[in-house]
């Protein structure tokens, strides 16, 4: 069995007893290209059947708008069931306020408030996320099925051992578990497994044309929710981005790459992380790390 096909039925196996050792789980559905290889893979496991859970999308709305249209034809084509939590639903309602200050105000950490509603209002008690250990250094610190306490929090100092592919989902009362099935793949893995499968992606992965303002040094697409002063001046580059999330957060990437083959060398000679491209993830050395204590993905 090849390195590829062996990741594979790992993930399979974790999805698998996710659905065996939970009563309501869920998968967490971003549009990106982990949780679209989620996707693949949970059909893998569970087809010619329904998936036994939903897919789950915290939708800030500072999505790129390919992210959502493709969000939306795949959930046409598989006929399975979305969840959608919007981040302004709870700013309307006064539980959270999106008034961070600055130029580029992102609404990221806001999602984890409303992560965290939608889980309690659905009575979540596992959540299938695609963080990947390559991805960040707080991620390595996780285990597979990583628990949350009764306020979405999370201790890495009070993680569970994960031996011979054993994996306890044992919680209490309002407790959650975060499952992540693809944990030991890199983002090397990913785009090879993505080719070989055929699988498709947003076109936001790959060479286009597009008008950037050029912040620290990156490159930030142009678009309604960032201030543009007189100082800063509108180019148009061909980019890509070799992570999703909110326009407000993610920098594009300098690139003539088109097609996956060419992502694929791109990143083989690439000497800056993936997560590099994240303004979020610049706020401090910990900034993920204290995202992920207060309930983040």
């Amino acid at each position: 069995m090849d390195y590829l096909s062996q990741l594979e039925a790992e993930a399979i196996h974790i999805l698998r007893e996710v659905a065996g050792q939970f009563e309501r789980p869920a998968l967490l559905f971003s549009g990106g290209k982990d949780s679209i290889t989620l996707v693949h893979l949970a059909l893998k496991a569970f087809r010619p059947g329904k998936l036994p859970f939903p897919l789950v999308h915290i939708d800030t709305g500072h999505n790129f708008e390919e992210t959502i249209r493709f969000r939306d034809e795949l959930i046409a084509r598989i006929g399975e069931e979305l969840i959608v939590g919007y981040v302004q639903d709870d700013i309307d309602s006064g539980a959270i306020s999106d008034v961070t200050g600055g130029k580029y105000i992102s609404r990221n950490a806001l999602q984890t408030h409303t992560l965290l509603r939608v889980i309690e209002e659905n009575g979540f008690d596992a959540c299938i996320g695609g963080a990947r250990r390559d991805e960040e250094k707080a991620r390595a610190k996780e285990r597979i099925f990583s628990v949350r306490d009764d306020f979405g929090q999370w201790q890495p100092k009070l993680q569970r051992p994960e031996l011979w592919n054993i994996y306890n989902g044992r919680i209490h009362k309002g407790e959650n578990v975060r499952a992540f099935p693809i944990s030991n793949w890199t983002e090397l893995d990913v785009w090879n497994y993505l080719h070989r499968e055929g699988i498709a992606l947003p076109t936001l992965y790959f060479s286009h044309e597009r008008p950037c303002v050029e912040v620290e040094g990156q490159w930030m697409a142009l678009n309604p929710f960032i201030r543009i002063d007189s100082p800063d001046e509108i180019q148009h580059k061909q980019v890509r981005f070799r992570t999703i999330g909110d326009m407000t957060c993610t920098a594009a990437v300098l690139s003539e790459a088109d097609t996956m083959e060419a992502v694929i060398e791109e990143i083989t000679h690439a000497n800056i992380t993936e997560r590099g491209a994240r303004i979020d993830d610049k706020q401090s050395e910990a900034a993920m790390e204290d995202r992920k204590k207060v309930g983040y993905f």
